[in-house]
């Protein structure tokens, strides 16, 4: 019986009232991109969660590893796109003769993120038709979770190639976004 694990209570951790207070500052970054990929790792860590706790999911620990990887990825990219969407401001603000290139560095961190986020959903839904009891909700809930965040990421990835048509990275996010979403159907159609 899980009863015997030790359970700690949490209010509100004092770290999500300053992400909170972070977002909702006047200031550029933090932004959706970072938003994207914290809330993509926060998906990971629920998949990693949901595996830990099922002991009837024969590759749980497979599963388990390869969410935190993803977690650990997509945080990094997080921090990776707060930074290159600070250089394309920068760049644009002095109209500077860079701005496509930085422009351009914006876009591959989203699209790194659309297509991991992309994974995690995929992983969650495996662990929504797979894993324990409720760890099934908690998995269909990160999948759709993590298909928003790569649908945005998508969305940021266009944006910032709108002056460049037919860049094959906008089709490779939008790729991306609709395997997080037929995953997250899928994830959310399995019996709990």
């Amino acid at each position: 019986m899980r009863g015997a694990r030790s359970r700690r209570r949490l209010a509100e951790p004092p770290s999500v009232q300053v992400l909170a207070e972070e977002l909702s500052s006047d200031e550029a970054v933090p932004a959706s991109g970072w938003l994207a990929g914290v809330s993509a790792a926060l998906c990971a860590g629920l998949v990693a969660k949901a595996a830990a706790r099922s002991e009837g999911w024969s590759e749980a620990a497979g599963a388990r590893a390869q969410a935190l990887d993803l977690r650990d990825r997509l945080l990094a990219l997080a921090a990776q796109d707060a930074r290159a969407y600070e250089s394309a401001l920068a760049a644009l603000e002095r109209r500077h003769s860079g701005l496509a290139r930085a422009l351009s560095a914006a876009a591959d961190v989203p699209l790194a993120i659309a297509e991991t986020a992309a994974d995690v959903a995929l992983l969650a839904a495996e662990g929504a038709e797979r894993a324990d009891g409720p760890s099934r909700a908690d998995s269909a809930a990160a999948a759709s979770l993590a298909a928003g965040a790569a649908r945005a990421s998508a969305k940021l990835v266009a944006v910032n190639l709108s002056t460049v048509p037919g860049d094959e990275r906008v089709v490779a996010a939008e790729r991306a976004a609709e395997t997080a979403e037929d995953a997250a159907r899928r994830a959310l159609a399995t019996e709990i």
